[in-house]
């Protein structure tokens, strides 16, 4: 485990290479209220931290997906859904979508399981909700992640900015497919300066070609 510990703490490679390029636009399903307060009045948007938040706690996107958003917060604020857009840049990101990711994430469980045998607790663990086959409540993964982020501040590590993941989640397309309807791509933002501004979505002006 220790050797472990050490590797997780070098600047390798992949640190050197894990920010990733360009702006990102994404967006964040919400309240008309919520709308109100970060567009109108410039108030910036609150960090989620829910303990079952998969990515850790921080400010959710959905990357390139308007839509996506737009049904999330159908789905949570009937009546009064908002849409904001929101430039990104991930900055020092922890992007779950690049295979080598997956030794962090190990060694980040690693680290949270000792901890939980020391204090004689049980792990958090991922569930389901109610009348749902998705796993939509991921406790565990939160403690990983998070665990994952006081690991390397304790250890005077340079933080993650932010962290990617591919969602899989609703029926599959088609039979015996492996895409499913709901798949998606979110950003769980940390350090609250990569984002660069928040805009109000507009429709497309069908008079134009799409650049």
């Amino acid at each position: 485990m220790e050797k472990q510990k050490s590797e997780f703490a070098q600047d390798d490679f992949s640190e050197m290479y894990s920010k990733l390029p360009n702006l990102v636009l994404a967006f964040h399903g919400c309240s008309k209220e919520t709308f109100e307060h970060v567009i109108v009045k410039r108030q910036g948007l609150a960090k989620s931290e829910n303990k079952y938040d998969w990515l850790g706690n921080g400010i959710y996107f959905w990357e390139h997906s308007y839509q996506r958003a737009l049904e999330w917060a159908e789905s949570h604020h009937k009546g009064q859904t908002a849409v904001i857009g929101a430039v990104l840049d991930l900055g020092h990101c922890l992007n779950l979508t690049d295979y080598q990711s997956a030794d962090i994430l190990k060694i980040g469980y690693e680290l949270l399981d000792e901890h939980y045998k020391n204090i004689n607790q049980p792990l958090p663990q991922n569930r389901k909700l109610k009348n749902s086959k998705d796993i939509l409540l991921h406790d565990l993964d939160c403690a990983v992640i998070e665990q994952i982020h006081l690991f390397r501040k304790e250890n005077n590590l340079l933080p993650f900015d932010s962290v990617r993941g591919i969602f899989f989640e609703g029926d599959s397309v088609y039979p015996q497919s492996c895409f499913y309807e709901k798949t998606h791509i979110q950003i769980c933002i940390t350090n609250p300066n990569c984002i660069k501004g928040y805009f109000s979505p507009i429709q497309t002006n069908k008079k134009f070609s799409l650049p």
